[in-house]
């Protein structure tokens, strides 16, 4: 599927999973090389740059979102970006909720005005890429804010059900660590292609989008460390509890140990059993019972046990 929109001398392509046919007048109306062309028709194992005297291609993976309509965990989303002087064509293979928002925004003149967005294709490639960063950004906020929650609930008692929590949180941000990952190099491998497309100039505004990128990998990376903390302190007070359970079962195990052995000596059916016939036994043998349990209780006290 092919969309077109215009803005001043720009025009924007956007495809989704087009159809070879659709790729072919592509490269009719653009002279887009067909060896570049036909990686559109298929996702791209990983990213990577390309680029030629009129245009630079570009594949960068974005990691699957965590909230939203079109969230999709644990699974990276390609897009493609073929970028010309006044032409921009984009490429994905499933939805993209930040693209779809830019795209609301493109159409929106007030908006593009304020951007400055016709001048060159270069313009919109850079308030895309920083509109999706943005994006990605406030996804990371809500990934903050489900550790803090993870945090609070640790330490108000829940950590058996906080263990699933904590690896949902780092399935999310395992899958942002690795579809971002490669994104400095490639931004970095641009600026050479873009200047010799857009001017000297434009150079600033692809370090801007590597500052950007940069500042979400750091956060990204504060949270990974957070969650590799909470999880250590989660599995520690975890254990605490489970070694005060086994040990309130030992300790019950050791009282019960002689109250069972003096009910199973004086029920043995024997012709002489000491204290049994005598006025008050059955007291006697409840009291040595008690006694030896208070006793118990004593020395674990004193041993620091309880």
């Amino acid at each position: 599927m092919i969309t077109r929109q215009q803005h001043g001398n720009v025009t924007w392509i956007n495809t989704e999973s087009p159809t070879r046919e659709e790729v072919r007048e592509l490269i009719e109306e653009f002279g887009i090389d067909p060896l570049i062309a036909d990686e559109l028709t298929a996702p791209s194992l990983r990213s990577k740059v390309d680029s030629r005297a009129e245009y630079f291609y570009t594949v960068l993976n974005f990691p699957a979102l965590i909230t939203g309509k079109n969230a999709v965990a644990g699974r990276a989303l390609e897009l493609d970006f073929i970028v010309g002087k006044h032409w921009i064509i984009t490429t994905r293979y499933s939805s993209i909720d930040p693209l779809h928002r830019f795209s609301t925004a493109f159409e929106v003149d007030t908006v593009l005005n304020k951007h400055n967005m016709g001048e060159n294709a270069g313009f919109v490639f850079f308030y895309m890429i920083s509109d999706i960063y943005k994006y990605l950004s406030d996804e990371l906020a809500h990934a903050g804010v489900r550790l803090d929650s993870v945090e609070e609930q640790i330490f108000d008692g829940f950590e058996r059900e906080m263990v699933q929590e904590l690896s949902f949180v780092s399935r999310d941000l395992l899958n942002y660590s690795e579809a971002l990952a490669n994104h400095g190099s490639v931004l970095r491998s641009l600026e050479a292609p873009a200047v010799a497309l857009f001017g000297y100039e434009y150079a600033r505004y692809l370090r801007r989008i590597v500052g950007d990128y940069e500042l979400l990998s750091a956060t990204v990376s504060n949270h990974r460390e957070s969650l590799v903390e909470l999880r250590r302190t989660n599995d520690s007070l975890l254990s605490t509890k489970q070694n005060e359970i086994m040990k309130l079962f030992t300790i019950l195990a050791f009282v019960t140990f002689p109250l069972t052995l003096f009910s199973s000596l004086f029920g043995m059916n024997t012709k002489i059993t000491p204290i049994i016939g005598m006025p008050n036994d059955f007291w006697i043998i409840v009291g040595s019972m008690v006694l030896v349990t208070i006793c118990f209780f004593i020395f674990f006290k004193y041993k620091r046990w309880l």
